[in-house]
């Protein structure tokens, strides 16, 4: 291979400087400004609110793919998001706890807005199962979740994956990208 794992391996600081040689204007000095004990900032424009298009402003494209909001007809429906912890890399975790929504030593929950709790007639804490509402005859369920109130929208929940990834549905994701819709899976909260 021409590519030198094995130094890769025990020295990130060769890593780092072939990042530098693509991305030179993102990541010059990368190795010097990562030694600085309080952190540094990526230099990229739109942290400065410049925006490099030809209209000089950020610019959102709408692509064909997943119904944003594929219609439902179960009033109990809720949409559920798959989010990352304040200890996680992608699908690494490095430990329990989430500084960000104050949980600790604990995965195995459901943040949902106070109001859809309580419709549900949930107490806070309580142990609840989640099921996702398809069409497609396959039974996609989550038991022993803890019910956490925290301030989001009405209609939706959000819990941690790759915990929670059994409720997506494999035919959910963008049909450019191929990235799983796990964003916004319609599902039912029900006691346990």
């Amino acid at each position: 291979s021409r590519v030198p794992w094995e130094t890769y391996i025990h020295d990130y600081n060769p890593i780092r400087d072939k990042i530098a040689a693509v991305y030179p204007e993102i990541y010059t000095d990368f190795n010097e400004k990562i030694k600085n004990p309080k952190g540094f900032h990526l230099d990229i424009p739109p942290r400065r609110l410049v925006w490099p298009t030809p209209n000089g402003k950020a610019n959102f494209l709408l692509l064909p793919g997943l119904e944003v909001n594929a219609p439902v007809s179960d009033p109990a429906m809720l949409r559920l998001a798959t989010v990352r912890s304040h200890d996680q890399f992608n699908t690494t975790i490095y430990s329990y706890n989430d500084r960000y929504r104050g949980v600790y030593n604990d995965r195995m929950v459901l943040f949902m807005n106070e109001d859809d709790r309580r419709e549900r007639e949930l107490e806070a804490g309580a142990r609840i199962s989640i099921e996702t509402i398809a069409d497609d005859g396959v039974e996609r369920r989550i038991d022993g979740l803890t019910v956490l109130d925290y301030p989001m929208p009405r209609g939706s929940v959000a819990g941690y994956y790759p915990e929670l990834n059994p409720l997506l549905p494999l035919e959910y994701y963008d049909r450019i990208s191929g990235t799983p819709a796990a964003k916004s899976i319609p599902v039912r909260v029900l006691a346990a």
